[in-house]
């Protein structure tokens, strides 16, 4: 095998709530991860002379890329040389919430575990995994999953989303640091036995319980991020919310001229991303 080509999924968050500030810097979660097959970015990783990496979007082209240094973190613990030629089509759009790097880093770390078959175990590439992003586990895994801790500590979760999901991006990059010390801490974690029940969400129990803590700041420095969460109410989501810590919003319909109309309502100029397309 000289090359392997990956779809690198998105992912969204259903509820996001901050419990603590840890030593470490970082800060205990609890959220529900749900991976979004229609948002990907494809990938190709090559055997080559020396690594070397090609995106559409130029400023991903540097050294600072995720993918670069995931590759860095296995030549170093490894004590071995993966000279590798990177291809990505990106399509998830950049710093909105939906783990595009997180989950670039982690299709390197799984890549290129096969392609110069390192043996690497599960438990190593999630230790690799966590040392390049809290949400980075996450994507190795791509199953619905309870993420606590600071989102590494992954509990499986059966359900699906069978309806209709429409992802809304209005281009907005949001600084994640700014806002996490904003969020109110010490809130109590998400149960997923009161959201999930026989595989399937509750719809009206998430409307009013299920929380992402982010929301409330970010709309008011936002505003035309909460109208995108008010445009999917009014034309009937059964659950809307922002993912992550912005700017993207999400909405699940279970009717396509509902969600055609969520479209029509909101700038031309936004990113559409739907289950459907």
């Amino acid at each position: 095998m000289n090359s392997i080509k990956v779809k690198s999924q998105a992912k969204i968050n259903l509820g996001l709530r901050v419990l603590s500030k840890r030593k470490d810097g970082y800060h205990n979660l609890s959220t529900i991860f749900y991976p979004i097959e229609f948002l990907y970015d494809e990938i190709e990783f090559s055997k080559s002379s020396k690594t070397k990496i090609n995106c559409n979007i130029k400023e991903l082209n540097g050294n600072d890329n995720l993918v670069i240094k995931a590759i860095e973190i296995l030549e170093s613990s490894l004590n071995v040389s993966l000279p590798t030629s990177v291809n990505i089509e990106k399509r998830i759009p950049v710093g909105g919430g939906l783990g595009g790097g997180s989950s670039n880093a982690a299709s390197a770390l799984s890549s290129l575990n096969k392609l110069y078959d390192l043996k690497i175990s599960d438990s190593k590439l999630k230790k690799y995994a966590l040392q390049l992003g809290s949400d980075v586990p996450f994507f190795l895994l791509n199953s619905p999953a309870l993420g606590e801790s600071r989102g590494e500590k992954l509990t499986l979760l059966n359900f699906s989303i069978d309806e209709q999901i429409l992802v809304v991006n209005p281009g907005i990059h949001i600084s994640t640091k700014e806002f996490f010390s904003e969020v109110k801490k010490e809130k109590n974690k998400i149960d997923p036995n009161e959201f999930i029940e026989s595989n399937r969400l509750k719809y009206e129990k998430c409307r009013k319980e299920l929380i992402n803590d982010f929301e409330e700041i970010v709309f008011k420095s936002y505003p035309e991020i909460y109208r995108i969460k008010k445009v999917m109410s009014e034309h009937g989501a059964l659950f809307t919310q922002m993912t992550g810590t912005g700017s993207t919003v999400y909405g699940i319909f279970n009717n396509e001229s509902l969600l055609q109309n969520v479209i029509d309502a909101l700038p031309e100029n936004y990113l559409y991303f739907s289950s459907d397309s």
